[in-house]
């Protein structure tokens, strides 16, 4: 193995842990994060309602419909995603505030 990763002298760097502040400072920001993103889904879900492609040709159409599609999805999916990490982050900083018992499975 190499020195670097293997130092000899018994020294490791130890990383510090993560703890409760951590998770809800993420918890938070991902709160955050999934708000305007709820409120970005809602404006483009209201302007694609309010200017429905019309084109003379099918193709044009469908692919109006396809881009509106993905458009919309795309904002929802980031609105979904951001709740959910903000949400297991809320769970992971309650469990970090209680203190586990000792003897107990981890």
């Amino acid at each position: 193995m190499s020195d670097a990763l293997n130092p000899s002298d018994g020294s490791d760097p130890q990383v510090p842990r993560k703890g409760p502040l951590n998770f809800l400072i993420g918890a938070l920001t991902s709160g955050v994060l999934a708000w305007l993103a709820l409120g970005l889904s809602r404006r483009v879900l209201a302007h694609y309602a309010s200017h429905p492609p019309h084109y003379s040709s099918a193709i044009a159409q469908n692919i109006a419909t396809a881009m509106k599609t993905l458009m919309v999805g795309m904002c929802f999916l980031a609105t979904f995603s951001f709740a959910f990490i903000g949400l297991g982050l809320l769970l992971v900083f309650v469990r970090s505030l209680v203190v586990a018992k000792p003897g107990s499975a981890a």
